[in-house]
């Protein structure tokens, strides 16, 4: 049972602002300690405006055992005792808070900025600098005969977005490796307060690009909630269609690149085609491959006809049995095996001290799933299995993806064969004022978190966005000691984390 004696509440559910419990910094942190202690994650922790000269933080603790979250809040000082050493969930918020709004967590012990911008309160600033490029600050570094430094990026051989990765290694096997982004940093927070405008709905879309359906189902979700209104079923069984057919593409696609990065092209070339074959089907959903301005306030822009929706359970049909033959030729392969076995694990402990979430912590055995543990939209009222493996390394994470397809079409087609009737969007006149809400969904790489207040005016006083990726990457950084650095390629993939998701 939940160890915490502030209110609960369900995920999408609107709280008045003043039901926020304002709590002593001490008895913030000690709570904070306790959840993480008594095995909950810590799923937000940020700080916000709260006045002209005031600056509040906020936790958002999140209890998989009993589906339920809470949020406790405390006035900031210019400083408070880190809490990073006891619970090292925390420790990028705690380094992000420090970064925003000058606020040092004494004692955190690797405190460095994440996105290098500018702080929001003058004179405040953490780094007695204002404008510190990307990556210029002190690494960590080894000494030693035979140690050696490797640096790669900002800039890479592919199509992949900039960050910096630097290595510390003896010979092949690495020792460390700190992970230094900040380059994808748009403000996408500090542009949101005062909406919903029309450019909220374009910044939300596009937070994390191949994220758009779960970020925009998270974001249209916390305004119906604080605005006291539902999407019409129809319209939640589509926002589900939506979501799945997302997943099914990012997960064909990532099998793919696995396959190329172990030189194994028949299933490489397979997943390239299919991964294509979902994105349209997609497009046949609303137009648009990624799902721009299908899902909205209220419910969704498009419907799903009666043709669509045959012609799209014809096409899952033939692309779950081409799928099947080409993923399956990973697991009969044993170069393909032995390079993914035993590759970039992380064991359960690491995985639950650092909050990992999403398919990353789904290999290391753990259950955590938005969709099981805080059911929204139609996931309330259809089951997605969870699935898992145990061993924590690059198979169990292309072991999952491949579990998560075979359930994902599986309830995409049923949901097709019965798809409720009905308006696919309700009014919606704005959120009411003085709200605060959670919103979670289980994207295709873990669980999203968007947390936000409303002003007097029913205005967005702040919005805080928390991307899978911002929980995960600590985990690359863990899966890379003592590999071969050579495996970091085929490491990196099995994550596939968003750079500007964690850039915001």
């Amino acid at each position: 049972m939940a160890a915490l004696t502030y209110p609960w509440f369900h995920n999408n559910q609107p709280l008045e602002a003043a039901q926020i419990p304002v709590v002593s910094l001490e008895e913030f942190t000690n709570a904070v300690r306790n959840a993480a202690a008594a095995g909950m994650r810590i799923a937000s922790f940020f700080a916000a405006a709260s006045g002209p000269h005031l600056v509040c933080l906020y936790a958002v603790i999140a209890d998989e055992n009993i589906g339920r979250l809470s949020v406790l809040s405390a006035a900031a000082q210019d400083s408070y005792p880190s809490l990073t050493p006891d619970c090292p969930q925390v420790h990028l918020f705690e380094r992000e808070i420090a970064e925003q709004w000058g606020i040092l967590p004494q004692g955190h012990p690797w405190l460095k900025p994440v996105r290098f911008h500018p702080c929001c309160r003058s004179g405040k600033e953490i780094w007695k600098q204002q404008n510190i490029l990307p990556s210029v600050m002190n690494f960590y570094r080894l000494e030693g005969e035979q140690i050696h430094e490797v640096a790669v990026g900002p800039v890479h051989a592919g199509i992949i977005e900039p960050g910096h990765f630097r290595f510390q290694c003896l010979g092949e096997q690495v020792f460390h490796l700190e992970i230094s982004l900040g380059y994808q940093h748009r403000g996408i927070e500090r542009r949101l307060i005062g909406g919903p405008t029309p450019r909220t709905y374009a910044l939300i879309q596009t937070a994390a690009g191949d994220t758009t359906i779960g970020h925009t189902t998270a974001y249209c979700q916390l305004l119906e909630s604080t605005a006291d209104i539902q999407a019409p079923p129809r319209a939640q069984a589509i926002r589900g269609i939506a979501l799945e057919l997302e997943r099914l593409a990012n997960h064909t696609g990532d099998l793919g690149a696995l396959a190329n990065d172990v030189g194994y092209l028949p299933t490489a070339s397979f997943c390239g085609r299919i991964r294509g074959d979902f994105l349209n089907l997609t497009a046949l959903l609303c137009g648009n491959r990624f799902g721009r301005n299908l899902v909205c306030p209220g419910g969704v822009q498009f419907d799903l006809t009666a043709e669509k929706a045959d012609q799209m359970r014809r096409r899952l049909h033939e692309l779950k049995k081409d799928l099947t033959v080409a993923v399956e030729l990973l697991w009969n392969t044993p170069s393909v095996l032995a390079r993914f076995e035993e590759t970039g694990k992380i064991d359960e402990q690491t995985c639950r001290q650092l909050g990992l979430v999403g398919v990353a912590a789904r290999a290391c055995g753990l259950e955590t799933d938005v969709r099981f543990r805080f059911p929204a939209g139609v996931y309330q009222f259809a089951q997605v299995p969870v699935s898992t493996w145990h061993t924590g390394d690059v198979f169990a994470r292309a072991y999952v993806r491949w579990l998560e397809i075979q359930r994902s079409l599986a309830f995409l087609l049923e949901l097709l064969d019965n798809c409720p009737g009905g308006p696919i969007r309700a009014d919606w006149d704005g959120p009411a004022a003085n709200r605060f809400c959670v919103s979670l969904t289980e994207g295709w790489r873990g669980e999203i978190c968007h947390a936000a207040a409303t002003d007097a005016q029913g205005r967005l006083a702040f919005y805080k966005i928390t991307d899978p990726s911002f929980h995960n990457w600590t985990g690359l950084a863990m899966a890379l000691r003592g590999q071969q650095i050579s495996d970091f390629p085929l490491c990196n993939k099995s994550f596939n984390l968003s750079y500007c998701g964690h850039d915001l």
